[in-house]
């Protein structure tokens, strides 16, 4: 899954971290991050030839935070030459200034990522389509990779992997110490190949760790459904691609006058952003659904336009923690439009544009560069989507939409519709 922050819920899991266990991660963490820092401000220093410290370091002002920057790259670089002289062995400059790259770029959002050339050669020759997964979409959060979502009847779904759950390392390797473009492409590989996963869960004092086989899973169907003797429509379409979205509009096409719309967006991790607008397009006639901005980007604002208007008829959505990306601007158009109720818990926050910006060596900077905010100029990767009927599912509630009893939220929004006049 190559899909596009949910803060009080990721906290929470934090905490769920043994106490012995924190202490140590965090001290390690804390001398790994001060490191990182240091040899990044070293590394930039040195790129700028630190010719600004020949010239009068402190004469020589550009004003501003430049000042500032200026002043630290000359701390780091002190900071660094009594590392060199005085730590416990020789450091190893290659990769504390990997680590350093790699620390700097995370620190600026999940998204942003340094990489090294064979791992940028590795991202550029990765297949588009055909490769094997386990079934899970993540992300980052606190510097580990996190659980987004999990895909119905995968691998990782048998094993009861569970969004929010954290990955503490994949084989050998700490996910704290990897950039999440690498982490997607370790979780993927050939039919049949495995993957193991260090997992921390939530009230488990140890790690648990799991052996995934990776397949090849078929998309699951457009789930459609009648509630409210057939006055209601229900619509669940996974991950918004194209022919997703185009099945929707044939739905709609063909439901009765009158009929009120359920569209249910909860775990809807995949597609991109074009279709995550069509989609919204469907039920907003005029008006802006989205924009994308950038400090050095040109604004783009996406319009709906009222030739792929289908219906006005009335609707919820149904969004929840797993509600990422393309859905997420679905979301939030049909919300900030007033067009619909937003039912549900707030979604996870994903919304941005990555550039990838080659290196001399061959390495990779993949840099956020643009931001898409919603009609009400929130942004979603900042704030994510916040219902405006919010219901917190518990962890025990069922999800089958078969049996709404147990399904808090969906039966919320099938009261809400049931009120509504067409």
């Amino acid at each position: 899954m190559h899909p596009m922050g949910y803060d009080c819920v990721y906290r929470h899991r934090a905490v769920c971290f043994p106490q012995g266990r924190a202490a140590v991660v965090c001290v390690s963490r804390l001398f790994q991050r001060f490191a990182f820092v240091l040899a990044a401000g070293v590394f930039a220093a040195l790129g700028l030839g630190f010719a600004l410290g020949q010239v009068g370091f402190f004469g020589v002002h550009a004003g501003g935070d430049q000042d500032g920057a200026y002043q630290q790259m000359h701390v780091y670089a002190v900071v660094l030459k009594r590392i060199q002289s005085d730590y416990v062995t020789t450091p190893n400059l290659n990769d504390v200034t990997n680590g350093a790259l790699h620390g700097l770029l995370e620190s600026l959002d999940p998204d942003s990522s340094y990489l090294t050339a064979t791992e940028y050669k590795i991202y550029k020759d990765r297949p588009a389509t055909g490769v094997a997964q386990i079934g899970l979409t993540v992300s980052k959060r606190f510097g580990y990779a996190t659980v987004v979502s999990v895909e119905p009847g995968s691998p990782a779904d048998k094993e009861h992997i569970e969004d929010g759950d954290v990955i503490e390392s994949i084989g050998d390797q700490s996910t704290r110490e990897l950039s999440l473009a690498v982490i997607r492409i370790m979780l993927e590989g050939k039919p049949g190949t495995t993957v193991t996963l260090s997992l921390v869960r939530p009230r488990k004092a140890d790690p648990d760790k799991l052996t995934l086989t990776r397949v090849v899973t078929p998309e699951p169907p457009l789930g459609e459904q009648q509630y409210e003797s057939s006055t209601i429509l229900y619509l669940k379409p996974g991950d918004l691609t194209a022919a997703r979205v185009d099945a929707v509009a044939a739905q709609l096409k063909a439901a009765s006058k009158g009929e009120k719309i359920l569209l249910d967006l909860r775990d809807c991790t995949g597609g991109d952003a074009e279709n995550g607008l069509r989609l919204a397009n469907l039920f907003i006639q005029q008006g802006t659904l989205a924009t994308l901005t950038g400090q050095k980007y040109a604004t783009q604002t996406f319009t709906a336009d009222s030739a792929k208007f289908i219906t006005s008829a009335p609707m919820a959505v149904l969004v929840n923690r797993g509600t990422y990306g393309a859905a997420e601007l679905a979301a939030d158009a049909i919300e900030g439009d007033h067009r619909g109720d937003v039912v549900g818990e707030r979604t996870f926050g994903e919304g941005s544009v990555q550039k990838a910006i080659e290196m001399p060596d061959g390495a990779a900077l993949l840099l956020t560069v643009a931001k898409f905010e919603g009609p009400d100029g929130k942004k979603i990767q900042d704030e994510a989507v916040t219902p405006n009927v919010p219901v917190n599912q518990s962890e025990e509630d069922a999800f089958d939409i078969t049996q709404p009893k147990g399904d808090e939220a969906l039966n919320k929004a099938l009261a809400l519709l049931k009120a509504k006049t067409s």
